[in-house]
């Protein structure tokens, strides 16, 4: 924690303080709105092609940019996009647009943000990390925070449980998507293998409307203005702009402290559902609110601590193994 907050104030000392200001104001604030907007572009316009027209417009206004760049992507470049494509925006968006037709946008805001629970599950399951005692109860507790969550939607109706399940398949699919990425063969330009893997999302988004029969049911002269400005800013600030400042913060900081809008993107969603939409809060969805920021506090610290210690081990490969084990200790 110390590590990053002396990055963030020696980066801030440079010429670039207005932008990091900014680049992190889209990813706390944008994302945290493009819940409510979501939920305005679905009310007239089929969730599957909402998702996939944001995407669209989002990945060819970023693939021609890249394009005009002088980057080319290959083949093997395409497939992993495509893969990771299907991951994150045909099952993790696809169903997080869907389920808001019933779902609170406050609830789905908040199960979306157990997506670094579902990484830690991953990445245990692979015994790509050990399970902690603080690993362990940040999982229990993220565990009671959704039923919590599911509690409070088996009292409003059974349609909102079936979407809350939803929401929580696309979370596990993002998760699978970001432990996938790691590795994938993505182009090495971050815009670049942002769109095509937007593009790539976009077209499987359009053919799965398609084929579920949304094309059937759009009559574009029922979609409302609400829905119209709903999609186009889901499509500018939510996808373009906020995706590039992501990327951006990705080179300059650490990790664990972008991933800080895990925290305040519920919460966001949640003043914002409240204020304009008029979604109603219980206690008992507070509480679950609370719960869930607090597991996904204790995963992160976890998996933080558990990244550190490796990187330790990786940078003294011909030390011993007491030594590699007091480095890694001190670490923790």
């Amino acid at each position: 924690m110390l590590s990053n907050q002396k990055s963030v104030s020696n980066y801030m000392k440079g010429q670039n303080r207005l932008l990091t200001l900014l680049a992190f104001g889209c990813i706390y604030f944008i994302w945290g709105s493009t819940y409510l907007a979501i939920r305005y572009a679905v009310e007239t316009i089929p969730p599957l092609f909402v998702a996939s027209f944001r995407h669209l417009i989002a990945g060819g206004l970023l693939f021609g940019w890249c394009w005009w760049r002088g980057l080319r992507p290959t083949r093997q470049q395409w497939v992993a996009s495509i893969v990771l494509g299907g991951l994150f925006f045909l099952i993790g968006h696809g169903t997080l647009h869907w389920a808001e037709q019933t779902l609170p946008s406050g609830v789905a805001a908040f199960l979306i943000a157990t997506e670094p629970i579902f990484v830690a599950i991953i990445l245990a399951a692979t015994r790509r990390t050990r399970i902690t005692p603080t690993l362990l109860i940040g999982l229990l507790l993220g565990l009671f925070g959704v039923a919590l969550f599911i509690g409070v939607d088996l009292q409003t109706g059974r349609s909102e449980m079936l979407s809350s399940f939803v929401v929580l398949i696309g979370t596990a699919s993002w998760a699978i998507g970001m432990v996938y990425s790691r590795s994938a063969p993505l182009h090495p330009d971050d815009s670049m293998a942002a769109a095509m893997s937007l593009l790539a999302g976009a077209v499987m988004l359009f053919l799965t409307g398609t084929v579920t029969g949304e094309a059937a049911r759009f009559d574009l002269a029922l979609v409302s203005m609400k829905s119209l400005a709903a999609l186009g800013y889901l499509a500018i600030a939510g996808s373009l702009v906020a995706y590039s400042a992501y990327f951006w913060l990705l080179n300059r900081f650490p990790p664990t402290l972008i991933a800080t809008h895990t925290y305040v993107n519920p919460v966001v969603a949640l003043v914002l559902g409240w204020s304009i939409a008029g979604e109603v809060l219980t206690a008992r969805f507070v509480f679950g609110g609370v719960v869930v920021i607090a597991a996904i506090a204790l995963v992160g610290r976890a998996t933080s601590r558990k990244s550190q210690a490796t990187k330790i081990r990786e940078q003294l490969p011909r030390a011993s193994a007491t030594q590699q084990k007091a480095a890694a200790k001190s670490a923790l």
